[in-house]
């Protein structure tokens, strides 16, 4: 870490990135309890995560308040601006990650009762994997890891590959099965809001490696885009 003439400065800049691991630690523990929650049926759990969701929103205020203060008592230039703009929008990005376990959780009671489809394994799979990418993430930016954040950016199109297996399979469900439209249409918007939580793991990443390099991260690989791929068999 670069030494500054300024002690408080580096205080500053440690108790930053400290607000930032701790904000993206509970948006994580978020997403993974709400899906744990799912599995197990428990709505005293789904009731407590979506309560805890304001302790990540005052983490983002903090977060907030502490870059403008800094910016504007140590003008930060080149690196320090980077560091601080990207602990901003990162913050930002990992409040998103939050409201969708917390939109997981408002749905446990909803799927509580007798499920006419087990989908939730395939969920807990692809949380695990859009879980790990957000901890790695997390680990780069702490570590201002550039490989790391690249890595993160290349599992990204196994998420969407994942998503899609599960659209298809519920769709298909759907169809064959009219009285389990809405259990289904719940299930679908659970794998939707992991997919964006893994899309919004990717965004931390590029903001990582621009941080850390000072350069955009080179476009990355998608999975296969569902709604492009139905219509092209039309």
């Amino acid at each position: 870490m670069n030494e500054h003439t300024v002690k408080a400065f580096d205080d500053d800049l440690n108790r930053l990135r400290g607000l930032v691991s701790e904000m993206g630690s509970r948006a994580v523990v978020a997403v993974e309890d709400a899906v744990a929650a799912l599995d197990a049926r428990d709505v005293e759990a789904a009731n407590r995560i979506v309560a805890e969701d304001s302790k990540i929103d005052e983490l983002e205020a903090e977060i907030e308040r502490l870059v403008v203060q800094t910016i504007a008592l140590r003008a930060p230039m080149a690196d320090d601006l980077r560091t601080m703009i990207a602990a901003l929008k990162i913050a930002a990005v990992l409040e998103r990650v939050g409201d969708y376990g917390k939109s997981i959780a408002k749905r446990v009671p909803l799927l509580s009762a007798n499920r006419a489809i087990d989908a939730v394994p395939l969920l807990k799979s692809m949380s695990d994997l859009v879980c790990e990418m957000l901890r790695d993430v997390l680990a780069a930016y702490a570590a201002r890891n550039a490989d790391q954040a690249e890595d993160v950016c290349s599992r990204d199109k196994n998420v969407d590959e994942f998503y899609n297996s599960i659209f298809r399979a519920l769709i298909t469900y759907m169809m064959e099965n009219q009285r389990s439209i809405s259990e289904c249409a719940h299930l679908l918007f659970i794998a939707k809001n992991l997919e964006r939580a893994g899309d919004h793991a990717t965004n931390v990443a590029e903001m990582v490696y621009f941080a850390a390099t000072g350069h955009h991260m080179r476009e990355r690989e998608k999975g296969e885009d569902i709604v492009v791929a139905s219509g092209s068999q039309e």
